[in-house]
């Protein structure tokens, strides 16, 4: 993109700021945030989750969605169109006309204006926008799992880390009491020495040999593959706007990582959070041999071991300890002993971080300088757990893994997965 377009846009953007930026008073009244107080935001990807992902932020008063960025022109359209009524409503007008559409996201980022973005990209396309927002001063949420590759990761902790931005991980589940609560019991021995988690997901990423189908006129799908190998269209990767089930990219080894993954990110980032291992990992990842071990396993350096196991709850961690056990989901929580679950903690016992709103908890980290629940480096240590999990699944073989260095000691051909081959223009340096 040229330095003088995006110089053009960011003209552009001023004078519109300057024509909808709706005062105070239409707004509610005494008690509502100034829109020159208010954090604008752009959204990376706007799609079923980042619709979704919308509405939730357009709640939250500290914020002005101000403009959005997708290849596909249709659900770009929808996601301006709803935006653009619901502040119509907010502001008791018939119409409101502020939120800005881009197919380059490049050009979304150079917005005068706009203050942090959203990514509800799907996985392959996380690293590139999260590191060039970083360099261009914005703060950023990024959809779970943070990352694609480990180095991805380890680069997107490095760019954050490096611009002084703020980053929050879309790993929920730090948001909810039930998983709080799960992990601070853990974590003060109230089921005793911990010797085994179970975390049930789904399957890990396979290739993908779908059927090539034309692509639809609304899509740019070769922005959409971006740094992914180039391959046809078909709408079970990227569904069409009528079409409203959630995309399966995420089964995919070039998209995402699996529902392994996609609910790994979720999962076994409550059980590193419970275990206190939010800036390590494991040591060894053995994938299911038939004898020893019947699952992929996880064992840390203090002995506990961590497996993918279904045990017939759904998506949910189970703690095995010496003394009982605790089991979370989003549908339970439940423990051995029963009244665990109602245990209310001293005040010199650990509390683990208490956030009732992740996307308020971004927002207040934001304005504070202080990091959120699920920082970039947890996201990216989370992430990790899951792409270690993929490769032992396609290597079929005992990894060892050494968390400081982010290595597999003495193993040329895992070392090489722990990243991506990357189409051109869009490799990023990691």
């Amino acid at each position: 993109m040229a330095q003088s377009r995006r110089k053009f846009i960011k003209q552009s953007i001023a004078s519109l700021a300057t024509v909808t930026i709706v005062p105070r008073y239409v707004l509610g009244g005494q008690g509502y945030i100034a829109p020159n107080d208010k954090i604008n935001i752009g959204f990376i990807g706007t799609g079923k989750q980042g619709l979704a992902l919308g509405k939730r932020f357009t709640k939250l008063e500290d914020i002005q969605l101000m403009a959005g960025s997708d290849v596909d022109r249709l659900k770009l359209a929808r996601f301006q169109k709803t935006v653009e009524a619901f502040y119509a409503e907010k502001s008791g007008k018939s119409t409101y006309k502020g939120c800005a559409v881009y197919e380059d996201y490049g050009d979304l980022l150079v917005a005068q204006g706009l203050d942090a973005v959203v990514v509800a990209t799907p996985d392959h396309w996380h690293a590139k926008p999260v590191i060039e927002a970083a360099k261009e001063g914005k703060d950023i949420f990024c959809e779970k799992p943070l990352s694609h590759t480990i180095k991805e990761g380890r680069a997107m902790v490095k760019a954050v880390r490096k611009y002084n931005r703020i980053l929050q991980t879309g790993s929920i589940q730090r948001s909810r009491e039930d998983f709080r609560k799960a992990c601070e019991l853990v974590r003060n021995g109230y089921i005793g020495e911990i010797k085994n988690i179970k975390v049930s997901v789904g399957d890990p990423a396979v290739d993908c040999d779908l059927p090539a189908v034309s692509t639809p006129q609304e899509i740019n799908w070769d922005k959409w593959l971006g740094p992914a190998p180039s391959r046809s269209y078909h709408p079970i990767i990227c569904p069409p706007i009528t079409d409203d089930s959630w995309a399966m990219w995420r089964k995919y080894k070039d998209y995402g990582g699996g529902i392994f993954s996609d609910w790994g990110a979720h999962m076994f980032d409550i059980a590193q959070w419970a275990i206190g291992m939010d800036h390590s990992g494991p040591v060894e990842i053995t994938p299911p041999d038939g004898k020893e071990f019947p699952y992929l396993t996880y064992r840390y350096a203090n002995g506990i071991t961590m497996m993918h196991e279904d045990f017939g709850r759904g998506h949910a961690v189970m703690f095995e300890g010496s003394e009982g056990t605790i089991a979370v989901s989003r549908g339970f929580f439940e423990s051995k002993p029963k009244n665990l679950v109602n245990k209310k903690l001293k005040s010199g016992e650990v509390h683990l971080y208490k956030s009732e709103n992740h996307y308020l908890d971004w927002t207040q980290a934001i304005r504070s300088g202080k990091m959120p629940v699920c920082d970039v480096e947890t996201g990216h240590r989370t992430a990790t757990i899951c792409h270690l999990g993929n490769i032992a699944y396609q290597l079929k073989r005992p990894l060892r893994w050494d968390p400081e260095k982010e290595k597999f000691p003495d193993d040329k051909e895992a070392n090489a997965m722990r990243t991506k081959k990357m189409r051109k223009p869009y490799k990023i340096a990691v």
